[in-house]
Protein backbone atom coordinates (compact mmCIF):
# COMPACT_ATOMS: atom_id res chain seq x y z
CA UNK A 1 0.00 0.00 0.00
CA UNK A 2 1.10 3.56 -0.71
CA UNK A 3 1.75 5.72 2.30
CA UNK A 4 0.40 9.28 2.48
CA UNK A 5 3.69 10.81 1.35
CA UNK A 6 3.74 8.67 -1.82
CA UNK A 7 0.14 9.55 -2.71
CA UNK A 8 0.87 13.23 -2.23
CA UNK A 9 3.89 12.98 -4.54
CA UNK A 10 1.86 11.24 -7.28
CA UNK A 11 -0.83 13.92 -7.07
CA UNK A 12 1.75 16.65 -7.47
CA UNK A 13 3.24 14.95 -10.56
CA UNK A 14 -0.19 14.57 -12.20
CA UNK A 15 -1.01 18.23 -11.66
CA UNK A 16 2.32 19.26 -13.18
CA UNK A 17 1.66 17.07 -16.23
CA UNK A 18 -1.76 18.69 -16.80
CA UNK A 19 -0.25 22.18 -16.62
CA UNK A 20 2.47 21.27 -19.14
CA UNK A 21 -0.13 19.77 -21.49
CA UNK A 22 -2.19 22.94 -21.39
CA UNK A 23 0.87 25.04 -22.22
CA UNK A 24 1.55 22.79 -25.21
CA UNK A 25 -1.76 23.55 -27.00
CA UNK A 26 -1.99 25.90 -29.96
CA UNK A 27 -4.21 28.32 -28.12
CA UNK A 28 -7.45 27.38 -29.90
CA UNK A 29 -10.66 27.33 -27.94
CA UNK A 30 -10.88 23.57 -28.33
CA UNK A 31 -7.41 23.17 -26.87
CA UNK A 32 -6.29 20.87 -29.71
CA UNK A 33 -2.54 20.68 -30.16
CA UNK A 34 -1.07 21.62 -33.56
CA UNK A 35 -0.46 18.47 -35.56
CA UNK A 36 3.15 17.74 -36.45
CA UNK A 37 2.22 16.84 -40.04
CA UNK A 38 0.45 20.11 -40.81
CA UNK A 39 2.29 22.21 -43.46
CA UNK A 40 3.94 25.29 -42.04
CA UNK A 41 2.45 28.63 -43.08
CA UNK A 42 4.26 30.17 -46.04
CA UNK A 43 4.11 33.59 -47.63
CA UNK A 44 1.63 32.26 -50.16
CA UNK A 45 -0.72 30.62 -47.67
CA UNK A 46 -0.39 32.66 -44.48
CA UNK A 47 -3.66 34.52 -45.18
CA UNK A 48 -5.49 31.28 -45.90
CA UNK A 49 -6.71 28.83 -43.29
CA UNK A 50 -5.40 28.82 -39.74
CA UNK A 51 -3.35 25.69 -39.06
CA UNK A 52 -5.73 23.79 -36.81
CA UNK A 53 -7.16 20.32 -36.67
CA UNK A 54 -10.71 21.56 -37.06
CA UNK A 55 -10.47 22.67 -40.68
CA UNK A 56 -13.69 22.20 -42.65
CA UNK A 57 -13.84 19.01 -44.66
CA UNK A 58 -16.04 17.44 -47.31
CA UNK A 59 -16.71 17.96 -50.99
CA UNK A 60 -16.45 21.40 -52.56
CA UNK A 61 -17.93 22.19 -55.96
CA UNK A 62 -16.32 25.16 -57.72
CA UNK A 63 -17.74 26.68 -60.90
CA UNK A 64 -15.29 28.29 -63.35
CA UNK A 65 -16.17 30.25 -66.49
CA UNK A 66 -13.78 30.71 -69.38
CA UNK A 67 -11.09 28.77 -71.19
CA UNK A 68 -10.21 26.47 -68.29
CA UNK A 69 -9.44 22.76 -68.39
CA UNK A 70 -8.81 20.26 -65.63
CA UNK A 71 -5.79 18.65 -67.27
CA UNK A 72 -2.80 20.21 -69.00
CA UNK A 73 -3.30 21.40 -72.57
CA UNK A 74 -1.11 22.54 -75.45
CA UNK A 75 -1.84 25.64 -77.51
CA UNK A 76 -2.01 24.60 -81.19
CA UNK A 77 -0.59 27.95 -82.35
CA UNK A 78 2.24 28.65 -79.91
CA UNK A 79 2.92 25.02 -78.99
CA UNK A 80 3.12 26.02 -75.33
CA UNK A 81 1.65 23.71 -72.70
CA UNK A 82 -0.25 25.18 -69.76
CA UNK A 83 -1.09 23.33 -66.58
CA UNK A 84 -4.74 22.60 -65.88
CA UNK A 85 -6.69 23.69 -62.81
CA UNK A 86 -5.96 20.27 -61.31
CA UNK A 87 -2.92 22.07 -59.86
CA UNK A 88 -5.27 24.18 -57.74
CA UNK A 89 -7.34 21.15 -56.75
CA UNK A 90 -4.25 19.23 -55.62
CA UNK A 91 -2.85 22.12 -53.58
CA UNK A 92 -6.15 22.88 -51.86
CA UNK A 93 -6.72 19.23 -50.98
CA UNK A 94 -3.17 19.11 -49.63
CA UNK A 95 -3.80 22.12 -47.39
CA UNK A 96 -7.22 20.82 -46.36
CA UNK A 97 -7.08 17.06 -45.68
CA UNK A 98 -10.29 15.08 -46.09
CA UNK A 99 -11.60 17.46 -48.76
CA UNK A 100 -12.40 16.88 -52.41
CA UNK A 101 -12.62 19.68 -54.99
CA UNK A 102 -14.83 19.16 -58.02
CA UNK A 103 -14.70 21.77 -60.79
CA UNK A 104 -17.71 22.61 -62.93
CA UNK A 105 -16.18 24.17 -66.05
CA UNK A 106 -18.18 26.17 -68.59
CA UNK A 107 -17.60 28.61 -71.43
CA UNK A 108 -18.88 32.17 -71.74
CA UNK A 109 -21.94 31.28 -73.82
CA UNK A 110 -25.06 32.15 -71.79
CA UNK A 111 -22.97 31.94 -68.62
CA UNK A 112 -25.27 34.29 -66.68
CA UNK A 113 -28.35 32.18 -67.39
CA UNK A 114 -26.49 28.97 -66.56
CA UNK A 115 -25.14 30.45 -63.33
CA UNK A 116 -28.64 31.61 -62.36
CA UNK A 117 -29.95 28.05 -62.76
CA UNK A 118 -27.04 26.61 -60.79
CA UNK A 119 -27.50 29.07 -57.94
CA UNK A 120 -31.20 28.34 -57.69
CA UNK A 121 -30.64 24.59 -57.65
CA UNK A 122 -27.59 24.62 -55.37
CA UNK A 123 -25.43 22.94 -58.01
CA UNK A 124 -22.15 24.34 -56.63
CA UNK A 125 -20.65 25.97 -53.55
CA UNK A 126 -18.31 28.53 -55.12
CA UNK A 127 -19.21 30.55 -58.22
CA UNK A 128 -17.31 32.78 -60.61
CA UNK A 129 -19.69 35.72 -60.95
CA UNK A 130 -18.62 38.70 -63.09
CA UNK A 131 -22.35 39.53 -63.15
CA UNK A 132 -22.45 39.57 -59.36
CA UNK A 133 -24.93 42.45 -59.00
CA UNK A 134 -27.88 40.56 -60.45
CA UNK A 135 -27.38 37.53 -58.22
CA UNK A 136 -26.87 39.55 -55.04
CA UNK A 137 -30.09 41.47 -55.64
CA UNK A 138 -31.95 38.15 -55.66
CA UNK A 139 -30.38 36.99 -52.41
CA UNK A 140 -28.56 34.13 -54.16
CA UNK A 141 -25.08 34.89 -52.79
CA UNK A 142 -23.71 34.78 -49.25
CA UNK A 143 -22.51 38.05 -47.63
CA UNK A 144 -18.82 37.75 -46.79
CA UNK A 145 -18.28 40.36 -44.09
CA UNK A 146 -19.06 37.93 -41.21
CA UNK A 147 -16.38 35.55 -42.53
CA UNK A 148 -13.90 38.39 -43.04
CA UNK A 149 -14.46 39.61 -39.48
CA UNK A 150 -14.29 36.12 -37.95
CA UNK A 151 -10.88 35.40 -39.50
CA UNK A 152 -9.60 39.00 -39.45
CA UNK A 153 -8.93 38.42 -43.14
CA UNK A 154 -6.74 41.17 -44.57
CA UNK A 155 -8.35 42.69 -47.65
CA UNK A 156 -5.26 44.86 -47.99
CA UNK A 157 -3.53 42.06 -49.90
CA UNK A 158 -5.51 43.02 -53.00
CA UNK A 159 -4.68 45.80 -55.44
CA UNK A 160 -6.46 49.05 -54.69
CA UNK A 161 -10.08 49.01 -55.80
CA UNK A 162 -10.24 45.29 -56.56
CA UNK A 163 -12.51 44.44 -53.61
CA UNK A 164 -14.56 47.63 -53.95
CA UNK A 165 -15.22 46.93 -57.61
CA UNK A 166 -17.27 43.83 -56.79
CA UNK A 167 -19.32 45.23 -53.92
CA UNK A 168 -23.08 44.91 -54.32
CA UNK A 169 -26.36 45.30 -52.43
CA UNK A 170 -28.66 42.50 -51.33
CA UNK A 171 -32.43 42.77 -50.73
CA UNK A 172 -32.02 43.97 -47.14
CA UNK A 173 -28.74 45.90 -47.45
CA UNK A 174 -28.68 49.64 -46.81
CA UNK A 175 -25.31 50.15 -48.48
CA UNK A 176 -22.74 48.29 -50.56
CA UNK A 177 -21.39 45.07 -49.05
CA UNK A 178 -18.73 42.49 -49.90
CA UNK A 179 -20.25 39.46 -51.63
CA UNK A 180 -17.26 38.41 -53.71
CA UNK A 181 -13.46 38.42 -53.62
CA UNK A 182 -11.46 39.06 -56.81
CA UNK A 183 -9.42 36.28 -58.37
CA UNK A 184 -9.26 37.29 -62.05
CA UNK A 185 -7.92 40.74 -62.80
CA UNK A 186 -8.73 42.60 -65.99
CA UNK A 187 -8.54 46.09 -67.39
CA UNK A 188 -8.25 48.03 -70.61
CA UNK A 189 -5.33 50.20 -71.66
CA UNK A 190 -4.44 52.44 -74.57
CA UNK A 191 -1.73 50.83 -76.73
CA UNK A 192 0.32 52.62 -79.38
CA UNK A 193 2.93 51.72 -81.98
CA UNK A 194 6.24 53.47 -81.25
CA UNK A 195 7.56 52.78 -84.74
CA UNK A 196 4.73 54.69 -86.42
CA UNK A 197 5.19 57.59 -84.00
CA UNK A 198 8.88 57.63 -84.95
CA UNK A 199 8.09 57.45 -88.68
CA UNK A 200 5.85 60.50 -88.39
CA UNK A 201 8.09 62.36 -85.94
CA UNK A 202 5.30 62.56 -83.36
CA UNK A 203 6.06 62.57 -79.64
CA UNK A 204 4.95 59.42 -77.80
CA UNK A 205 1.74 59.50 -75.78
CA UNK A 206 1.88 60.59 -72.16
CA UNK A 207 1.55 57.81 -69.58
CA UNK A 208 -1.90 59.18 -68.77
CA UNK A 209 -3.06 61.00 -71.92
CA UNK A 210 -6.18 63.10 -72.39
CA UNK A 211 -8.62 62.54 -75.23
CA UNK A 212 -7.46 65.86 -76.70
CA UNK A 213 -3.84 64.66 -76.79
CA UNK A 214 -4.85 61.42 -78.47
CA UNK A 215 -6.93 63.15 -81.13
CA UNK A 216 -4.23 65.71 -81.86
CA UNK A 217 -1.55 63.05 -82.36
CA UNK A 218 -3.87 60.70 -84.25
CA UNK A 219 -4.66 63.47 -86.73
CA UNK A 220 -0.94 63.90 -87.47
CA UNK A 221 -0.49 60.20 -88.30
CA UNK A 222 -3.44 59.69 -90.64
CA UNK A 223 -2.34 59.58 -94.28
CA UNK A 224 0.65 58.36 -96.29
CA UNK A 225 3.50 57.30 -94.03
CA UNK A 226 6.44 59.67 -94.81
CA UNK A 227 8.94 56.78 -94.63
CA UNK A 228 7.09 53.80 -96.14
CA UNK A 229 4.50 55.51 -98.31
CA UNK A 230 1.81 53.19 -96.92
CA UNK A 231 -1.59 54.41 -95.73
CA UNK A 232 -1.61 54.91 -91.97
CA UNK A 233 -4.46 55.58 -89.56
CA UNK A 234 -4.20 57.56 -86.36
CA UNK A 235 -6.31 55.31 -84.17
CA UNK A 236 -8.82 52.51 -83.86
CA UNK A 237 -11.21 51.09 -81.29
CA UNK A 238 -13.56 48.14 -81.02
CA UNK A 239 -16.95 49.11 -82.42
CA UNK A 240 -18.79 46.93 -79.92
CA UNK A 241 -17.09 48.81 -77.07
CA UNK A 242 -17.93 52.28 -78.38
CA UNK A 243 -20.34 53.04 -75.51
CA UNK A 244 -17.70 52.09 -72.93
CA UNK A 245 -15.19 54.34 -74.66
CA UNK A 246 -17.70 57.20 -74.64
CA UNK A 247 -18.27 56.64 -70.92
CA UNK A 248 -14.53 56.68 -70.29
CA UNK A 249 -14.16 59.97 -72.19
CA UNK A 250 -17.16 61.30 -70.26
CA UNK A 251 -15.39 60.51 -66.97
CA UNK A 252 -12.29 62.38 -68.10
CA UNK A 253 -14.47 65.42 -68.79
CA UNK A 254 -15.81 65.35 -65.24
CA UNK A 255 -19.01 63.40 -65.89
CA UNK A 256 -20.33 60.12 -64.56
CA UNK A 257 -22.77 57.44 -65.71
CA UNK A 258 -25.31 58.35 -63.00
CA UNK A 259 -25.99 57.57 -59.35
CA UNK A 260 -27.52 54.81 -57.22
CA UNK A 261 -27.00 51.08 -57.29
CA UNK A 262 -30.29 49.20 -57.08
CA UNK A 263 -32.73 49.74 -59.95
CA UNK A 264 -35.18 51.52 -57.66
CA UNK A 265 -32.54 54.07 -56.64
CA UNK A 266 -30.76 54.50 -59.96
CA UNK A 267 -30.62 57.83 -61.81
CA UNK A 268 -28.99 57.86 -65.24
CA UNK A 269 -27.01 60.79 -66.62
CA UNK A 270 -26.79 59.65 -70.24
CA UNK A 271 -27.95 63.03 -71.57
CA UNK A 272 -25.53 65.18 -69.57
CA UNK A 273 -23.49 67.85 -71.31
CA UNK A 274 -20.30 65.84 -70.86
CA UNK A 275 -21.88 62.68 -72.32
CA UNK A 276 -22.94 64.57 -75.44
CA UNK A 277 -19.47 66.08 -75.69
CA UNK A 278 -17.82 62.67 -75.20
CA UNK A 279 -19.96 61.12 -77.94
CA UNK A 280 -19.03 63.92 -80.33
CA UNK A 281 -15.35 63.41 -79.52
CA UNK A 282 -15.53 59.70 -80.36
CA UNK A 283 -17.33 60.57 -83.59
CA UNK A 284 -14.42 62.90 -84.39
CA UNK A 285 -12.01 60.04 -83.65
CA UNK A 286 -13.63 58.02 -86.42
CA UNK A 287 -12.07 60.43 -88.94
CA UNK A 288 -8.67 58.96 -88.08
CA UNK A 289 -9.78 55.30 -88.00
CA UNK A 290 -9.95 52.70 -90.79
CA UNK A 291 -13.20 52.34 -92.66
CA UNK A 292 -15.15 49.48 -91.12
CA UNK A 293 -14.04 50.18 -87.55
CA UNK A 294 -17.61 50.02 -86.22
CA UNK A 295 -17.98 46.61 -87.87
CA UNK A 296 -14.79 45.34 -86.25
CA UNK A 297 -12.73 45.62 -89.42
CA UNK A 298 -9.51 47.34 -90.39
CA UNK A 299 -7.33 46.65 -87.35
CA UNK A 300 -6.38 43.06 -88.15
CA UNK A 301 -2.66 43.90 -88.30
CA UNK A 302 -2.48 45.82 -85.04
CA UNK A 303 0.16 44.28 -82.72
CA UNK A 304 1.99 42.77 -85.73
CA UNK A 305 4.96 43.87 -87.85
CA UNK A 306 2.58 44.92 -90.65
CA UNK A 307 0.61 47.30 -88.45
CA UNK A 308 -0.59 50.57 -89.97
CA UNK A 309 -2.55 52.05 -87.02
CA UNK A 310 -0.84 54.29 -84.47
CA UNK A 311 -3.17 54.03 -81.44
CA UNK A 312 -5.74 51.57 -80.08
CA UNK A 313 -8.06 53.25 -77.57
CA UNK A 314 -9.05 50.07 -75.70
CA UNK A 315 -6.83 47.01 -75.60
CA UNK A 316 -7.15 43.98 -73.32
CA UNK A 317 -4.11 43.05 -71.17
CA UNK A 318 -3.62 39.87 -73.19
CA UNK A 319 -1.79 41.92 -75.81
CA UNK A 320 1.41 41.27 -73.86
CA UNK A 321 1.20 37.61 -74.90
CA UNK A 322 0.86 38.52 -78.58
CA UNK A 323 3.88 40.80 -78.37
CA UNK A 324 5.94 38.11 -76.64
CA UNK A 325 5.04 35.50 -79.25
CA UNK A 326 6.08 37.84 -82.08
CA UNK A 327 9.07 39.39 -80.34
CA UNK A 328 7.59 42.90 -80.59
CA UNK A 329 7.74 43.92 -76.93
CA UNK A 330 9.87 46.99 -77.69
CA UNK A 331 7.69 48.25 -80.54
CA UNK A 332 4.41 48.76 -78.68
CA UNK A 333 3.73 50.69 -75.49
CA UNK A 334 0.74 50.93 -73.14
CA UNK A 335 -0.78 54.07 -71.60
CA UNK A 336 -3.55 54.52 -69.06
CA UNK A 337 -7.20 54.96 -69.98
CA UNK A 338 -8.67 58.44 -69.69
CA UNK A 339 -9.45 59.37 -66.11
CA UNK A 340 -11.24 62.00 -64.08
CA UNK A 341 -8.66 64.56 -63.04
CA UNK A 342 -10.29 65.05 -59.62
CA UNK A 343 -10.90 61.46 -58.55
CA UNK A 344 -8.08 59.85 -60.52
CA UNK A 345 -10.52 57.15 -61.64
CA UNK A 346 -11.63 56.11 -65.08
CA UNK A 347 -12.61 53.08 -67.10
CA UNK A 348 -14.99 50.18 -66.66
CA UNK A 349 -14.11 47.81 -63.83
CA UNK A 350 -13.60 44.26 -65.13
CA UNK A 351 -12.45 40.78 -64.14
CA UNK A 352 -14.16 38.10 -62.06
CA UNK A 353 -14.78 37.45 -58.36
CA UNK A 354 -15.50 34.24 -56.49
CA UNK A 355 -18.66 34.14 -54.37
CA UNK A 356 -20.36 31.61 -52.10
CA UNK A 357 -23.79 30.39 -53.10
CA UNK A 358 -26.44 31.10 -50.48
CA UNK A 359 -27.65 27.52 -50.99
CA UNK A 360 -24.21 25.97 -50.40
CA UNK A 361 -24.16 23.16 -47.84
CA UNK A 362 -20.45 23.70 -47.07
CA UNK A 363 -20.04 27.45 -46.71
CA UNK A 364 -17.09 27.27 -44.32
CA UNK A 365 -15.06 25.24 -46.81
CA UNK A 366 -16.20 27.54 -49.62
CA UNK A 367 -14.86 30.50 -47.63
CA UNK A 368 -11.50 28.78 -47.33
CA UNK A 369 -11.44 28.49 -51.14
CA UNK A 370 -12.10 32.21 -51.50
CA UNK A 371 -9.16 32.97 -49.23
CA UNK A 372 -7.04 30.44 -51.11
CA UNK A 373 -7.80 32.25 -54.38
CA UNK A 374 -6.06 35.34 -53.00
CA UNK A 375 -2.90 33.46 -52.02
CA UNK A 376 0.34 33.86 -53.93
CA UNK A 377 0.19 30.18 -54.91
CA UNK A 378 -3.19 30.61 -56.61
CA UNK A 379 -2.38 33.96 -58.18
CA UNK A 380 1.02 32.76 -59.39
CA UNK A 381 -0.71 29.82 -61.07
CA UNK A 382 -3.16 32.16 -62.80
CA UNK A 383 -0.30 34.36 -63.97
CA UNK A 384 1.92 31.52 -65.17
CA UNK A 385 -0.73 29.27 -66.71
CA UNK A 386 -3.81 31.43 -67.42
CA UNK A 387 -2.21 34.71 -68.46
CA UNK A 388 -4.36 34.99 -71.58
CA UNK A 389 -7.47 35.39 -69.43
CA UNK A 390 -6.25 36.75 -66.10
CA UNK A 391 -4.06 39.41 -64.55
CA UNK A 392 -2.94 39.22 -60.88
CA UNK A 393 -5.21 40.88 -58.31
CA UNK A 394 -2.80 41.00 -55.34
CA UNK A 395 -0.18 43.60 -54.47
CA UNK A 396 2.51 40.95 -53.99
CA UNK A 397 2.51 40.38 -57.77
CA UNK A 398 4.15 43.76 -58.28
CA UNK A 399 7.35 42.26 -56.85
CA UNK A 400 7.38 39.03 -58.88
CA UNK A 401 10.39 38.90 -61.19
CA UNK A 402 8.19 37.46 -63.96
CA UNK A 403 5.98 40.55 -63.73
CA UNK A 404 8.81 43.06 -63.47
CA UNK A 405 10.49 41.74 -66.61
CA UNK A 406 7.45 42.70 -68.74
CA UNK A 407 7.69 46.41 -69.41
CA UNK A 408 3.94 46.89 -69.89
CA UNK A 409 2.85 45.30 -66.61
CA UNK A 410 3.41 48.38 -64.47
CA UNK A 411 0.85 50.25 -66.60
CA UNK A 412 -1.60 47.32 -66.58
CA UNK A 413 -1.49 46.91 -62.79
CA UNK A 414 -1.72 50.67 -62.34
CA UNK A 415 -4.76 50.77 -64.62
CA UNK A 416 -6.47 48.05 -62.57
CA UNK A 417 -6.15 50.27 -59.51
CA UNK A 418 -7.81 53.31 -61.13
CA UNK A 419 -10.94 51.69 -62.61
CA UNK A 420 -14.31 53.16 -61.64
CA UNK A 421 -15.77 51.32 -58.63
CA UNK A 422 -18.11 49.76 -57.99
CA UNK A 423 -18.55 48.21 -61.42
CA UNK A 424 -21.01 50.25 -63.51
CA UNK A 425 -24.33 48.89 -62.15
CA UNK A 426 -26.32 50.03 -65.20
CA UNK A 427 -24.44 47.43 -67.24
CA UNK A 428 -26.29 44.65 -65.39
CA UNK A 429 -29.53 45.52 -67.17
CA UNK A 430 -31.10 46.93 -70.30
CA UNK A 431 -29.64 50.47 -69.96
CA UNK A 432 -26.31 49.00 -71.06
CA UNK A 433 -27.75 47.93 -74.41
CA UNK A 434 -29.83 51.09 -74.79
CA UNK A 435 -26.72 53.23 -74.46
CA UNK A 436 -24.70 51.01 -76.81
CA UNK A 437 -27.36 51.14 -79.51
CA UNK A 438 -27.65 54.91 -79.42
CA UNK A 439 -23.89 55.52 -79.40
CA UNK A 440 -23.61 53.22 -82.41
CA UNK A 441 -26.27 55.22 -84.25
CA UNK A 442 -24.21 58.37 -83.75
CA UNK A 443 -21.10 56.66 -85.08
CA UNK A 444 -23.06 55.49 -88.14
CA UNK A 445 -24.38 59.01 -88.78
CA UNK A 446 -28.02 58.19 -88.05
CA UNK A 447 -28.43 60.57 -85.07
CA UNK A 448 -26.64 63.55 -83.61
CA UNK A 449 -24.95 63.07 -80.24
CA UNK A 450 -27.55 65.26 -78.52
CA UNK A 451 -30.45 63.34 -80.10
CA UNK A 452 -28.97 59.95 -79.28
CA UNK A 453 -28.15 60.75 -75.67
CA UNK A 454 -31.62 62.22 -75.10
CA UNK A 455 -33.13 59.05 -76.54
CA UNK A 456 -30.87 56.83 -74.40
CA UNK A 457 -31.82 58.80 -71.28
CA UNK A 458 -35.55 58.51 -71.96
CA UNK A 459 -35.48 54.81 -72.84
CA UNK A 460 -33.16 53.94 -69.95
CA UNK A 461 -35.24 55.89 -67.43
CA UNK A 462 -38.43 54.22 -68.64
CA UNK A 463 -36.85 50.78 -68.25
CA UNK A 464 -35.80 51.63 -64.69
CA UNK A 465 -39.34 52.77 -63.88
CA UNK A 466 -40.71 49.47 -65.18
CA UNK A 467 -38.54 47.60 -62.66
CA UNK A 468 -40.27 49.19 -59.67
Amino acid sequence: MFNKLTLKLIGTLLASTMILSACGTNGNSNGAAKSNNQPAPTESTSNAATETNDKPTGKLKVQLVGDFSLEDKTDPVSGQTSKGVKVLKDEFEKQYPDTEVEFILMGWDNYNEKTQTMLQSGAADVYQVPGITTFVEQGLLEPLQPYIDKDSFDLGIYLNGQVEGWKAMGPSDQDLQVYGLPFIGDSRVIVYDRQLFDDWGVEYLSESPTIEEVLEKASKMTGKNPKTGEQNYGLTFKGGDAADTVMNINESLGGQWGTGFLWKDMKLEFDSETMVQATDLLKEALKYAPEGTMAGQGAENFLTEKNNIAINLRQTPGFINSLANLGLEDRYQAALLFKNQTTGMGGMFAGSPFSIGASSSNKDLAWEWLKFSGSEFFQQYMWDEQRSQSMPVIKAAENWSSVKEIGQMDIILQSMSQLWTPRYPYRSGQPRYILSENVERVMLGELSAAEAMKKAQEEGTKWLADQQ
